[in-house]
């Protein structure tokens, strides 16, 4: 694939955008109000919602794992092919569980859409690939 990296001289600040744009949009709201953001994504709170609260927790904490890899990688230079390895997963698996949900039919729109939001992410990490 030629056009693998040809960005990659902006590596680093590619993932600070990322980082800051993620951590406000995703990992922070999942990991502080889960419900708050479920409710702003259109999903529907079951009655007894402290096993939604808990994976929310969850969720919100392995996003700010992730946040945190790509900081340092984008303030440092440490472990950059790693930290693209990282993403590119993510945003690999993270377009499938959207995709499925889609099919069944058991997500909101929102969630539907963010399919092209995680398939851009990875189309554009793999063009930020570092060289």
């Amino acid at each position: 694939m030629p056009e693998l990296g040809i960005w990659g001289e902006h590596a680093r600040d590619y993932l600070l955008v990322v980082t800051i744009v993620t951590t406000l949009v995703f990992a922070l709201p999942i990991y502080l109000a889960p419900l708050r953001w479920a409710r702003l994504m259109g999903w529907r709170i079951p009655a007894d919602p402290e096993l939604t609260i808990y994976f929310g927790r969850c969720l919100g904490a392995f996003i700010l794992i992730v946040e945190a890899l790509m900081l340092r990688a984008a303030l440092t230079g440490e472990g950059l092919l790693y930290t693209f390895q990282v993403i590119v997963a993510v945003a690999g698996l993270m377009t499938v569980v959207h995709i499925w949900g889609a099919l069944q039919r058991i997500q909101p729109l929102l969630e539907t859409l963010e399919i092209g939001m995680y398939a851009a992410l990875l189309a554009l990490t793999l063009l930020f690939w570092p060289l």
